[in-house]
Formats: C-alpha cells, structure tokens, sequence
C-alpha cells in the first residue's frame, strides 16, 4: 500500500486514498473508480518509473519493452471490459489483465533472476503484482455472480 501511496499524488488519486481509508460506497462512474484498476495503474507506473529506468541501457529495449506492454495491459483490459455490454465479457477482459498481471511478475523474475534489478524491487513489484491480482479475482467473481439487468 506504500508505494500505491507513493504513485497516487494527484486530485483524483488522493481523493480515492482518502476514500479507501474509509467503509463509505462510492458508485462507480468510470472505470478508473474501480480498485483493481488503480492498483493496476500503480504497477504500470511502478514498472514505467521504477523498473524500466533500473534496466541496463542495452535491456530497456528489448525487456524493458516486453515489461511496459504486459504492464499497459493490465489497464487497457480493464477499461475495454468494462465498456462491453454484458457483464461476463467484462469479466473476460479482467482476465486477460490478470494474464497481464502475471507475465509482470514473469518479467520481475527473469529481471532479478538474471541480476539486472536488485532483490528490493523485486519484492515490491511482486507485493503489487499480488496486489492486483487479488482485487481482479475480487471484481471478477462479482461479475460473474452478477444478473443481467434486463431479462
């Protein structure tokens, strides 16, 4: 939760820190009201300011490549499903960005493994990868417990 603290500086990311420090509802307008997808962010940011810049010149493009777009998935999933009309295909997007999450974590392994970044990102990365995963399993059993609206 530090390092979402430390990614969330802005207007709309501070009021939803202040918002998770309380059990008020808020309705959800927007994808970026949903909480899987603001710890989604929070590793994209992670990995795009944290990661990447701890590469090797040489692995910034080639890894570091592979990291931004498995990370930039994570997000884009999630607010293309939760565009689509029915419920369980949005939860088919929350999927492919849990997938997304998964192949971060893959990349932080190759990444610390082959000692390209030091054994403290490694563990922050892996805590927020956890993270988000949890909540997309979260958001997704809501879906699929969800009734269509109309019969």
């Amino acid at each position: 939760m530090a390092l979402v603290n430390s990614l969330m500086r802005t207007g709309r990311e501070v009021c939803y820190l202040e918002r998770m420090k309380t059990s008020e509802v808020f309705p959800i307008k927007t994808f970026e009201d949903l909480e899987c997808w603001q710890h989604c962010r929070a590793l994209r940011l992670f990995v795009a300011r944290e990661v990447i810049p701890a590469l090797p010149k040489d692995e910034r493009y080639r890894l570091g490549d592979q990291f931004l777009r498995a990370a930039r998935s994570t997000t884009a999933n999630i607010a293309e499903g939760y565009g689509r009309f029915h419920y369980l295909d949005n939860a088919k997007f929350c999927s492919n960005a849990r997938g997304s999450c998964w192949e971060v974590l893959d990349h932080l392994i190759t990444s610390h493994d082959e000692e390209l970044i030091s054994a403290e990102l490694f563990a922050r990365g892996r805590e927020l990868v956890g993270h988000a995963v949890r909540l997309l399993n979260g958001y997704m059993a809501y879906l699929k417990r969800a009734k269509p609206n109309n019969p």
